[in-house]
């Protein structure tokens, strides 16, 4: 005990030598960071190097404030690390030094041990340290300006990393005294505590504590008082608090709506940026609530232009966009600036009424990706979002205010205000489109005419707005409006300025999506296009290339296997396939789009299949036998990046659909089966969903190589109907479809292994629409090639089998589950009757099954009826919907 009543005290020399250390680590030299590197980690061998840190930073006031504070940061660092190598006598003195000093003159330094105490406490030590709350709270009430807000600073750095553990028993609920106490301080006459406090109490809204909950209405009220603040920082954080009170509390606010709106009115309009973006924040969360269109009625006359004005480039965007640098086309590009892409895993889906496309793959374009490269999250982003969800609240109610506003922006002659306007009119276009189609004709000409105009960043907004017309402008006869604006985008993809190479690129990407076959009569324009661009593109636009490519290919199908076009097509991209590395992350992206060109090209890819089949079989081999090496020495190896086996996976079952049976060749001179075995047990989810896809292609190209591994696949496809993993089952589900019907009347020793948790699957709650098509096709299929097995469990599955399969069109998939579901009628014809009515109205569904199918449908029905006699019949019909009623007794005379 006594030896803690002396005080460490450094070594004068040791003192010394951290001081140089902290002297070379500020040297811009890398060889001086590096020798500082290992350097520290000798010392900190030394368990008291810890001490002589936080010596620096709290006691040494001799020494400049950043020496100072970069003492902190590398003590922060450690106790990172080792804090729990500390012994115990160090991390009390550290601790005591904190408490003690928290009111150091300097901002600096207070601000550095708020980090550091954070930094301790979420090392678990909030438990272990009693004393650390009651003493900050305490000296809250300080005399001391500087106590008190250091104190603050800390604890807001608290609230925000561990408002979940402040919330819980595990303290002893200390918000119950925190959250009274914060609020007295709403009042305070510094506003840099006035903030703090608003900050650290808007930490526990979206979590509900109920500490906060019990003070609700104080803290509104509290709020409301602080409404005209002068200072910024205090808005700016008054608007955060409403904004998340209207996610979570909106019952609270709802008899204070008119006010708070007049408010956020005003905020939206702050000369101070970062206020006007919370406040346009309110909007946006506001959208989502269905209280939105009572409140805001009676204001869009006043909210349009607020918003609309918003969306003005500011000066600063303007510098940082390089807005007056036309042409850049040259200029490599700042590989930081290059996001990573996510590959898309493959999920097998059915093609449905109606809807041309697969279903889920809607493109998630950003809505505003025109400036996505500029920090990340704007006043203008935010208020063409707003105006983006507000106009699919309102529809057309949001035209009369908003139309006098367009017309002036879109025909000013100042650009940064015209760009404004066409901006506006893209964010219009989702929730107003109805009403919009009216002046489509004047305007769609006048923006195609905007993709000439002399500003880049002009230029690259025009692409964003008419991709978001594409949907009309495909719609009307294709002279008028498609041919002038495919001649003027792809004149905007070879564009001199980057910006608008890719805003072009994106919508012309979007145009193919909407146009599909449209574009057949261009597409040898188009790909000389497309191809010039490869020898003009920086890396960035490359990769939006590819996609644009691979879409082009997704939408014109077969129409690309032409001698001309492949010839056109295949050299720059097998040429940039072979200058890539295997360890290229630019490979996700090109794999992708020959995916897509492999599947539309079908026999046309086989002088191209050879190198790049071998290929995706090397980066699957590559990339497991690193992620052995890492499971045995993960001190030795890297963990491997599994999405290059995810990709390669991919694009091999891309090339099995479009080879079909000629990648059998492939196959027998490949241990392709031994590596897809592997791939099935991986621990990554994303894995095994590729993996079932491509088991599931190959099945239906070349299932001799596929039949001799059943036996040991099928356990592994049984385990992974698990729909915790949605995609991972539905492709697990689609793939043993596939395989019984190849199998036939063999696969009857497996039925076991997978109908109990098929059925389990088919009557779950909330289970997507995907998966439950998958999963009522791959019953009908077991009950086709084994209906002694299946059939006793009809009474189990046949009413959510017959609901789910009513919306898929007439194809091959939905051909196989309907005779097995008939089979099965036929050996257990009970199992139906209680369900009947739904059997009929799934039958219904067909608009031209085939003759034979035809008749098996008639005979059910036919059976059923004598079966029940007339008169049963009769009041059995009259329970059905008229237009059910009329095509069972056009198409089948019941």
């Amino acid at each position: 005990e006594s030896w803690d009543q002396m005080e460490w005290q450094p070594d004068e020399q040791g003192l010394q030598q951290v001081l140089n250390l902290l002297k070379d680590s500020q040297s811009p030299n890398t060889a001086t960071q590096r020798a500082v590197q290992q350097k520290l980690e000798q010392l900190n061998q030394f368990p008291d190097f810890n001490n002589y840190l936080i010596f620096v930073l709290t006691r040494l006031k001799t020494e400049d404030e950043p020496t100072r504070s970069l003492s902190g940061l590398i003590l922060k660092n450690n106790v990172k690390v080792h804090y729990q190598n500390f012994p115990p006598a160090v991390a009390h003195f550290i601790k005591q030094e904190c408490l003690n000093n928290i009111g150091d003159p300097s901002p600096l330094i207070r601000a550095t041990i708020g980090i550091l105490i954070t930094t301790i406490s979420t090392k678990g030590e909030l438990q272990t340290w009693p004393e650390l709350l009651p003493q900050l709270c305490n000296m809250l009430n300080s005399e001391d300006y500087n106590i008190c807000e250091g104190s603050f600073g800390a604890l807001q750095k608290i609230c925000e990393d561990s408002s979940e553990l402040l919330d819980s028993d595990a303290l002893n609920r200390p918000l119950n005294i925190m959250i009274p106490k914060f609020l007295q301080f709403f009042k305070h006459c510094s506003p840099k505590i006035r903030s703090h406090a608003i900050a650290c109490v808007n930490q526990f809204i979206i979590g509900r504590a109920q500490a906060l909950m019990d003070n609700i209405d104080t803290f509104i009220e509290s709020l409301f008082a602080l409404a005209a603040d002068e200072d910024s920082e205090v808005r700016k954080n008054v608007c955060r608090a409403l904004v998340m009170l209207l996610e979570v509390r909106v019952d609270r606010l709802i008899p204070h709506m008119r006010s708070i709106v007049e408010y956020m009115l005003q905020r939206s309009q702050d000369p101070d940026e970062n206020v006007a973006l919370e406040a346009c924040e309110f909007w946006l969360t506001l959208a989502e609530q269905p209280i939105c269109k009572d409140v805001l009625s009676g204001h869009l006359a006043q909210l349009v232009p607020v918003l609309v004005n918003g969306m003005k480039y500011s000066e600063i965007d303007i510098i940082l966009l390089k807005g007056d640098v036309e042409e850049d086309e040259a200029v490599p590009d700042n590989e930081q600036d290059i996001k990573p892409r996510f590959h898309k895993s493959r999920t097998v889906t059915l093609r449905h009424e109606g809807n041309e496309g697969e279903e889920g793959e809607e493109s998630d374009e950003d809505d505003d990706d025109d400036d996505d490269s500029l920090s990340d999250w704007n006043l203008r982003k935010c208020s063409a979002a707003a105006l983006d969800v507000l106009a699919n609240v309102f529809r057309d109610e949001l035209l009369p205010p908003l139309l006098p506003v367009l017309k002036e922006l879109l025909f000013h002659p100042d650009w940064v205000v015209k760009e404004s306007g066409i901006l506006v009119l893209g964010a219009i276009a989702e929730g107003c489109m109805q009403d919009m189609v009216l002046y489509l004709p004047e305007l769609i000409p006048h923006l195609i005419q905007c993709l000439c105009d002399k500003k880049a960043l002009v230029r690259s907004i025009a692409c964003w707005t008419l991709s978001r017309y594409a949907h009309w402008v495909v719609s009307q006869p294709p002279d008028s409006y498609l041919k002038p604006l495919m001649t003027e985008l792809l004149k905007r993809i070879l564009d001199s300025n980057k910006r608008v190479q890719e805003a072009a690129c994106s919508a012309f990407a979007t145009l193919e999506e909407e146009a599909c076959t449209e574009l057949v009569p261009y597409l040898s324009f188009i790909l000389d296009t497309l191809v010039f661009a490869f020898s003009k593109y920086q890396h960035k636009n490359l990769l939006i290339l590819y996609d644009a490519i691979g879409t082009l290919a997704d939408s014109v199908g077969h129409h690309l296997n032409q001698p001309e076009y492949i010839q056109k097509l295949m050299p720059p991209l097998i040429q940039k396939w072979n200058e890539l590395k295997d360890e290229d992350k630019d490979l996700f992206p090109l794999l992708e789009c020959l995916s897509s060109v492999a599947t539309a090209l079908q026999s046309g890819f086989l002088p191209y299949c050879e190198p790049v089949y071998q290929r995706c079989v090397t980066l699957v081999q590559k990339n497991l036998a690193q992620a052995m090496m890492y499971n045995q020495h993960p001190d030795q190896y890297e963990a491997p990046d599994k999405d290059f086996m995810i990709v390669a996976l991919d694009l091999l079952s891309g090339l099995a659909e479009g080879l079909g049976a000629h990648v059998e060749q492939l196959v027998t001179r490949s241990n392709v089966m031994t590596l897809i075995f592997q791939c099935m047990q991986d621990t990554m989810p994303e894995v095994r969903q590729s993996s079932f896809a491509l088991l599931g292609d190959l099945t239906k190209a070349c299932f001799l190589h596929i039949k001799p591994c059943i036996a040991e696949f099928l356990p592994v496809l049984g385990l992974n109907l698990n729909p915790e993993f949605i995609s991972v089952c539905n492709n697990a589900t689609w793939a043993i479809g596939e395989i019984a019907i190849q199998m036939g009347t063999e696969m009857q020793p497996f039925v076991a292994l997978v109908l109990n948790k098929l059925v389990e699957i088919i009557n779950r709650q909330n289970t997507p629409k995907t998966l439950l098509e998958n999963t009522a096709i791959t019953i009908g299929r077991l009950g086709y090639v084994c209906p002694q097995e299946v059939a006793p469990m009809l009474p189990q599955f046949v009413r959510p089998w017959c609901t789910s399969l009513r919306n898929i069109r007439d194809n091959e998939e939905k051909d196989s589950a309907f005779r097995g579901i008939c089979v099965m009628i036929g050996v257990n014809p009970g199992g139906v009757v209680q369900d009947f009515i739904f059997f009929c109205d799934a039958v219904a569904s067909w608009v031209n099954p085939k003759d034979d199918l035809r008749d098996m449908f008639y005979k059910i029905l036919h059976g059923f009826k004598d079966q029940v006699g007339e008169d049963n019949w009769q009041q059995f019909s009259e329970q059905f919907p008229p237009l059910l009623k009329e095509r069972l007794s056009a198409c089948y005379g019941v």
